[in-house]
């Protein structure tokens, strides 16, 4: 069934470097509009409310395959130069779940005890000072298993960079399938496996970092099971 792995495997895996680099990229693109979009959501000013949702609502509501095309396709038109296929890939992969994280981190804000905001009130600290001291760090500890799931779907979503011909590890997959239809189960198993080792990594940083964020709030770590339910609880589709 697996025939030729030795063959399949080192040329799917001269994908990952660019399946890699756009993770990262969608990543930390993704948490800079992730907090700036869900901070402008619960902004006083109406027109920045309005602002971010707007580009929430644009990007949460249309295909990412669309967005894709849009940004790689249609603004070299419009700006005429043309796009990286790469930075086209990562501006997308950012542009769309920073969207859906801006919830994430509009959500975790409201969840800090009104009583820990008013403390910080009455010790005139300033709003910056708030956000920062008081706010931030312990919305932090509440964004990071909905993130943690967010950066999988993106991980997955770099699958989508082969129609730009990003040759992340699904294009190089497509390059070899029409004239090794034979050996599907091959090739499509080697990615499979890749994109879950990809996954556990993930997983596995963004749970240190919610472990750490716990001690030093002087929370008790999350047991395993907890973690769980709430990563599953903040599911994105």
């Amino acid at each position: 069934m697996f025939d030729n792995f030795g063959f399949f495997f080192p040329r799917i895996l001269e994908g990952l470097p660019q399946t890699v680099y756009a993770t990262l990229g969608g990543i930390a693109l993704t948490i800079v509009l992730a907090l700036v979009a869900g901070l402008a959501m619960l902004s006083r000013l109406r027109v920045v409310r309005f602002v971010a949702r707007v580009y929430v609502e644009a990007f949460r509501g249309t295909s990412e395959v669309v967005q894709l095309f849009w940004i790689y396709l249609v603004v070299p038109i419009l700006v005429g130069f043309q796009v990286v296929p790469l930075a086209a890939g990562i501006a997308v992969l950012g542009l769309n779940h920073g969207a859906y994280g801006a919830e994430i981190v509009r959500g975790a804000v409201q969840s800090v005890p009104k009583a820990q905001v008013e403390g910080a009130v009455a010790l005139n600290f300033t709003p910056a000072q708030r956000l920062r001291r008081v706010v931030l760090p312990q919305a932090f500890v509440e964004m990071l298993p909905p993130f943690n799931n967010l950066f999988i779907q993106l991980l997955k979503s770099t699958a989508l960079l082969f129609f730009i011909n990003v040759p992340e590890m699904t294009r190089q997959v497509e390059v070899l399938r029409p004239n090794f239809g034979e050996s599907l189960a091959t090739m499509y198993g080697i990615i499979l496996v890749l994109y879950l080792l990809l996954a556990i990594v993930i997983t596995g940083v963004m749970r240190w970092l919610e472990r750490a964020a716990a001690r030093r709030l002087g929370r008790r770590p999350p047991s395993r099971t907890s973690a769980l339910a709430k990563v599953s609880a903040g599911g994105v589709g």
